[in-house]
């Protein structure tokens, strides 16, 4: 599987444009065939911060996102954004599989 993080620092002054964009994008991505989970998270510390937690079955399906209407579309409106280059983890590895208990924490 593929894990992806990316960190997205948003113009304060863009943020209205910014969460429609990053919804359709979420929505759009997660339709995708190869697409295990595509999540959003805006930072506690820093509001104007938004992260993608995403993962795909594998490269091929990594590689069929980037060719996407909605991927071009994204990386088209996104440079108009943010407010500096966003910064990113990429992990391909076979041991990822998606979400799993957290052994430390259970409901009481």
């Amino acid at each position: 599987m593929i894990l992806i993080n990316v960190k997205f620092p948003i113009r304060p002054e863009k943020v209205d444009e910014w969460l429609p964009l990053a919804e359709s994008y979420a929505t759009a991505v997660n339709a995708e065939e190869g697409c295990v989970f595509f999540e959003w998270s805006r930072g506690l510390a820093d509001p104007l911060e938004f992260v993608t937690i995403e993962c795909f079955r594998d490269a091929e399906a990594g590689g069929a996102h980037t060719k996407t209407a909605h991927f071009a579309d994204f990386v088209e409106k996104a440079p108009d954004l943010v407010s500096r280059q966003p910064q990113i983890i990429y992990v391909d590895d076979e041991q990822v599989k998606g979400w799993g208990p957290m052994g430390e924490i259970t409901p009481r």
